[in-house]
């Protein structure tokens, strides 16, 4: 299969290219710096594109998108613009299959393993002030995919975090109880997208739930990096 990443060299990106490559596919890795992307081999093809304004996907079967940016408090435009463009380039080649990352919060809701602190303080917080036009551009994004007429899954995981290897991850239809996501088990999610149609049309949430941190520890390793 010829799978396209768009946002390849990033922390998810890069384990789904290589999650890909070792499944056997052909892999056209997308990127704004291809000169520091570290995955090599076989199969693999590492393409400079600003997806903003051009999205090589001619010849895909699929396309996977892993796009993000860090939170910031001046507007977001980066997943409405690409999103745009990465519709228009499908429509022009002929490509059907399109699976985005979004967040689980774009839908704010109560996790039921995430307490009073994460319900009640830092969802609220983070929706409302840092992370607001982030999260208020990814719906955007996500009502251009929902509108357009291709074969579409949009991926919502929680709270990311490096693992050592895939786990048996949990997907539940368009939000999860669970607060946590390995960024391998969002790669090995988004890669069974590519030959798996039972989330076509539909949005799906990815939670990890064997070997995730607590919030505490999570907390303190994002203050104090321990």
């Amino acid at each position: 299969m010829r799978i396209v990443v768009l946002g390849a060299n990033g922390g998810t990106g890069r384990r789904l290219v290589q999650q890909a490559l070792d499944a056997g596919h052909d892999v056209r890795a997308v990127t704004r710096q291809p000169e520091s992307f570290p995955v090599k081999g076989p199969g693999l093809e590492v393409v400079a594109a600003d997806v903003t304004v051009d999205a090589p996907v001619d010849g895909a079967d699929v396309v996977l998108s892993t796009l993000g940016v860090p939170f910031s408090r001046q507007p977001v435009l980066v997943y409405s613009r690409s999103t745009a463009t990465i519709l228009a380039a499908m429509r022009g080649a002929g490509v059907r299959r399109l699976v985005v990352v979004s967040s689980s919060a774009t839908e704010p809701h109560r996790h039921a393993e995430g307490g009073f602190l994460l319900n009640r303080v830092i969802q609220p917080l983070v929706t409302a002030t840092i992370g607001k036009s982030t999260y208020d551009d990814m719906r955007v994004m996500e009502r251009l995919v929902r509108d357009s007429n291709l074969d579409w899954t949009i991926v919502r995981p929680s709270g990311l975090f490096d693992s050592a290897s895939v786990t048996r991850y949990r997907l539940s239809e368009n939000c999860a109880d669970g607060i946590f996501t390995s960024r391998e088990d969002l790669a090995a999610c988004l890669l069974a997208q590519a030959t798996d149609t039972a989330w076509v049309g539909r949005t799906v949430a990815v939670t990890t739930g064997e070997g995730a941190p607590t919030l505490l520890g999570m907390l303190r390793r994002e203050a104090f990096g321990k």
